[in-house]
């Protein structure tokens, strides 16, 4: 017989994990028993031995629990458990905790299990290998707005909508196991649905429901899910209309086996057998050839160790002793078979083989090495504390942290490296005066700080059949000519190509290309102008050989409109000097492009999906993420209001919470056809005053190099555009 004496809605006040505005702090917890049992004894006789004594559970209840600190719901719910039954000798036991104060736009959050005496009997588990268990996580009540319906104003106006989900953990629910998973994090989940649903534009409950379990499922890797959504407006008459759906992951046909697993995906690098271990990497040096120190150490981290993908590349202010150089700082992502203290073993030699020295702390040091996470896990030891104690309050490791995975959530803070990075941004403890700033490192010494200006990309055809300059400067002597008089103008970057991309342009000989374009850099790397001769080449070209070629002699760019598209070798070759790439947006050949101009509903988000996707490759292929540079391609597979509709929208295209967010932007807008069917000017030569209205228009969107003919002229554009958008603006991406 299961009789049941019940305590409900027991509060009590307990540090567990954090509250709804993410603060470690006292929170009420409420605490609901149901105790199995067999009153009769005590229904026939009145006689109180025979009487559960609920005044004493709730006692040694409420005291456990305010005195107790556990890091989850889970492991106090347990330990409730395993105290009514060992303590009060309880057959069987039903605990359900919620927390009122978790999350800001939910009723509660919290755990429900049953437990019995041969859950904490070792020699029964022993015997039986365990018993069955139904426990579970729920959310309740969460309110949010979508727009959600058939009826036009359902599709005008957002509604509100009531979501309750119940989440069936992976395992048992233990005491012993008191730390979060990602598909037992009842936060990261509804923070991940919560973006969705905000987002989403269903027409259907069913649907809505359905794609709240696939995002719950998929992305939060649950193992089962029930999804009960309600809308309080559908009908007149009735409190909600709605509906409640089961699905796991057998029924979205997703095998998501483990959290490492699905991280390792994302890379689609080969990684070696047992090389299980996913880790953050913050580097950082302020000694000698700082970025080349970077470098070395990350070719020193194989071979038990393999570099997934990098940030950007940071020169940042030094803190705690400010009277030394500026850092260079980055970080990186790897895949490890070592052991968190073989790896701090690891990159203790790689910093001591390097010539680090045991110095003031905090000093100068040729490279510095920090372990910021290391799987999921939470770890200490006399050498060593993961994650990283300190991370929260440097900018110079939260900024790269975002660039590689801005959605990583610390273990213990339960906060995404984004969200820490905004909380110390807005915090008491951040000063202005200490600066971030993202560069990028040419082969020459020279250094881009995106921050501080656009810079100007100089173009050198040494083409006969280019749209504007063909034949100009197909000559070394005039082409070496027009090179001093760019850079005399003004230019950062010389672009200099020997295949016409313009619409319908036939593919040149390799062969042909590399004796067209080799003799002209030749030319400026002896000639006997500094300036000239030390000024940034970009080769332009979608050939891998003639990349190499140009790099061997004195290139350091390469600048490539296919994105790596017609020649994805090209990457190794980027990749193998170490040298930046501009990836630009392209479909098929300047042969076939104009015929490639069908985008679907939304021509920014086309385009950025398929430069991501190039992206990816590139950095798979060992391309570091400080060295790309993206390109929307206007001009190239695009129509006249395509082009129109990118300069409208660039910041769209590589602004926040964009798939390109960071990636420094080239835009090459110069004298093209568009611009001269605007203004009805034929003549490209004649296009200035219509390139520099485009030139102002990127600029304002944030772009950070220009490409184009007329060097002074979009000098002057620049400057004034600068002064207006750019000028004194702290760098955010």
């Amino acid at each position: 017989m299961e009789d049941k004496i019940i305590i409900k809605d027991l509060e009590v006040h307990n540090i567990i994990g954090v509250d709804s505005w993410e603060r470690v702090k006292k929170q009420p917890v409420i605490i609901n028993l149901i105790v199995y049992t067999d009153i009769s004894q005590a229904g026939e006789t009145d006689h109180l031995p025979y009487s559960i004594d609920y005044s004493s559970i709730t006692k040694n209840v409420t005291k456990f629990s305010e005195e107790s600190s556990f890091k989850s719901i889970e492991a106090l719910a347990d330990a409730i458990a395993k105290l009514c039954i060992t303590e009060f000798h309880i057959p069987k036991v039903n605990v359900r905790l919620e927390k009122p104060k978790a999350l800001l736009h939910a009723k509660c959050a919290g755990v429900e299990i049953t437990r019995t005496k041969e859950d904490y009997d070792e020699l029964s588990k022993s015997r039986s290998g365990g018993n069955e268990y139904d426990d579970r996580i729920f959310v309740q009540d969460l309110r949010l707005n979508t727009i959600i319906g058939i009826n036009p104003w359902e599709r005008e106006e957002k509604q509100s909508v009531i979501v309750n989900l119940t989440i069936y953990p992976t395992y048992k629910v233990d005491s012993c196991k008191d730390y979060v998973i990602k598909p037992h994090n009842y936060r990261t989940i509804v923070r991940t649905v919560s973006k969705h649903v905000e987002e989403s534009k269903y027409k259907t409950v069913e649907a809505f429901a359905t794609s709240i379990a696939r995002i719950a499922i998929m992305e939060c890797h649950v193992n089962k899910i029930t999804v009960k959504v309600e809308k309080p407006s559908a009908l007149m008459f009735a409190a909600s209309a709605g509906v409640e759906i089961i699905r796991s992951q057998t029924y979205f046909n997703k095998n998501i086996s483990t959290i490492n697993t699905q991280r390792r995906s994302v890379n689609n690098k080969d990684i070696p057998e047992g090389y299980n271990h996913l880790v953050y990497i913050a580097l950082g040096s302020n000694m000698g050839n700082c970025i080349e120190n970077i470098n070395e150490a990350l070719r020193l981290f194989e071979p038990e160790c393999r570099v997934l993908d990098t940030s950007f590349m940071y020169e940042t202010s030094p803190m705690y002793v400010v009277d030394q150089p500026n850092f260079i700082n980055a970080a990186c992502k790897i895949a490890t078979n070592l052991d968190p203290e073989g790896l701090l073993i690891k990159l203790k030699n790689i910093e001591s083989n390097m010539g680090r020295t045991q110095t003031i702390r905090y000093g100068q040091r040729p490279i510095d090495l920090d372990i910021i996470f290391y799987d999921d896990i939470e770890y200490t030891s006399s050498t060593l504390t993961i994650p990283h104690p300190l991370m929260g309050e440097r900018e110079f490791v939260l900024r790269p942290l975002c660039d590689i995975e801005k959605g990583l959530e610390h273990p213990k803070l339960f906060r995404t490296c984004g969200q820490l990075l905004s909380h110390y941004l807005k915090s008491p403890s951040y000063s202005p005066d200490n600066f971030v700033n993202k560069i990028l490192s040419i082969k020459n010494d020279s250094t881009l700080k995106w921050s501080t200006k656009t810079f100007i990309m100089g173009i050198i055809n040494v083409t006969p059949d280019s749209f504007s300059d063909g034949g100009l400067y197909i000559n070394v002597d005039s082409a070496l000519s027009h090179a001093l008089k760019l850079v005399e103008e003004g230019a950062d970057i010389l672009d200099i190509g020997g295949c016409s991309t313009r619409p319908d342009a036939d593919d040149v000989p390799i062969e042909e290309e590399i004796n067209r374009v080799l003799p002209v850099i030749r030319a400026i790397r002896s000639s006997s102008n500094n300036t000239l001769s030390n000024i940034p080449i970009s080769i332009d070209t979608f050939h891998s050989e003639v990349a190499e070629k140009a790099i061997q002699n004195g290139a350091n760019i390469i600048n490539d409109i296919s994105g790596g598209l017609l020649d994805e070798r090209i990457y190794s070759i980027s990749a193998k000097y170490n040298l930046p790439i501009i990836l630009q947006h392209m479909r098929g050949t300047p042969k076939t492009m104009n015929q490639l101009t069908d985008y679907n509903n939304d021509l920014i988000l086309d385009i950025s999906n398929e430069l991501y996707e190039r992206v990816k490759v590139a950095i798979n292929a060992g391309v570091k993420r400080w060295n790309i540079i993206v390109d929307p391609g206007i001009g190239f597979a695009k129509k006249f209001n395509q082009n129109l509709e990118i300069l409208k929208r660039l910041n769209e295209f590589n602004g926040k919470n964009s798939l390109l967010e960071g990636f420094p932007c080239l835009i090459g807008v110069s004298r093209k056809s568009f611009i001269g069917k605007v203004t009805d000017q034929p003549i490209p030569q004649n296009r200035n005053w219509g390139t520099a209205a485009a030139c102002t228009a990127a600029i304002s969107a944030g772009a950070d190099i220009l490409r184009v003919h007329d060097v002074k002229e979009m000098l002057d554009v620049i400057k004034v555009s600068d002064s207006i958008w750019r000028v004194n603006k702290k760098e955010i991406q």
